[in-house]
């Protein structure tokens, strides 16, 4: 059996070196801090739902106001989207780390959190437990004439956490209504 001199690898940490150099790591950093003040000088500062498409995805019908790969608008530290589920169905079910909050805005329904459900309503707030094994969630609508709506709100660390974020970020249920 072979003994690693350190918990990196003497290839990890090559790599490591090579990506650093002949850089100027701290010049860099001031050059982004100048490309994202410019950036922000010409970044959104109103998002307007009516103008946002919608979009059919794995875990449903969603329209997103802030994603961590749009860069127009002036904040990238939440991710927001409204989603919305068809009379009688159900989202994807999804294996995340949690820690977000649903506001309903219309509808009635649940939510299954491990295996348990949480029935809501219209102007209730559903929060998703933040564990370090992450939580399996799915979101159903119990109304069989209405649609149900919510808005979906979390912070935003699909880059310094990835969006793993330690526990896993895994469809294990596509929405009935997705199409390919």
């Amino acid at each position: 059996m072979q003994e690693q001199e350190s918990h990196t690898g003497a290839e990890r940490m090559e790599r490591l070196l090579k990506e650093r150099d002949g850089r100027n790591l701290w010049e860099e950093l001031i050059s982004l801090r100048d490309e994202q003040r410019q950036e922000k000088d010409k970044s959104v500062w109103l998002i307007k739902g009516k103008d946002l498409p919608w979009e059919n995805n794995r875990q449903g019908k969603m329209r997103w106001y802030l994603h961590p790969l749009v860069k127009s608008t002036c904040m990238f530290n939440l991710q927001i989207y409204v989603q919305e589920i068809q009379p009688g169905s159900r989202s994807g079910r999804l294996l995340h780390q949690g820690n977000g909050v649903l506001y309903i805005l219309a509808g009635q329904g649940y939510t299954m959190i491990d295996g348990q459900k949480y029935h809501w309503s219209k102007n209730d707030v559903v929060q998703l437990p933040l564990r370090t094994k992450g939580v399996v969630v799915q979101h159903f609508n119990s109304d069989a004439d209405e649609p149900a709506s919510f808005v979906y709100c979390e912070h935003n660390s699909a880059h310094s956490l990835t969006v793993d974020r330690g526990s896993g970020f895994e469809q294990l249920e596509e929405a009935p209504e997705y199409r390919p």
